[in-house]
């Protein structure tokens, strides 16, 4: 069964998200990313739960996008081959496949649900002990190739 395992927000002003999410919610951070105009934070169920993203005050949408959800990750499985399965789901189905990344910490593929929400399904990277290890958030994405 899938696992709701991140969401991903666009912010503001990441100081101020970060401080009520590690300060408020109680979730640890875990890293920053994006030359620091991102923060990842757990709650220590998984690499992370939550991953904040700084826009500014850029009037109207960046980049196609808008204060608020990002996106919505789901862990679907332990391996690669639960991936490609998704993957076919998705094919079958005839929804579009938006990008496939290599995280290094986990692998993913993206589409859009029916209202044009971003949803990632995702499977852990069983190589990477993000539990002890925070290497992996220096790691560049790459592509996947399923």
């Amino acid at each position: 069964m899938p696992n709701l395992a991140h969401v991903v927000f666009y912010v503001r002003d990441l100081a101020r998200s970060t401080h009520f999410y590690r300060d408020i919610v109680g979730l640890q951070v875990v890293g920053e990313i994006f030359h620091g105009r991102a923060v990842m934070l757990t709650g220590g169920s998984t690499h992370h739960e939550l991953l904040l993203i700084e826009v500014g005050d850029a009037p109207g949408p960046l980049l196609g996008k808008r204060i608020g959800l990002y996106h919505a990750g789901w862990k679907i499985g332990d391996s690669l081959q639960a991936l490609r399965d998704a993957k076919h789901r998705v094919e079958q189905a005839r929804y579009t496949i938006q990008g496939l990344s290599d995280h290094g910490v986990s692998q993913s593929l993206y589409l859009s649900d029916p209202d044009g929400n971003e949803v990632e399904l995702f499977v852990d990277n069983p190589n990477v002990d993000w539990k002890t290890s925070c290497e992996w958030i220096n790691d560049p994405v790459k592509a996947l190739a399923l």
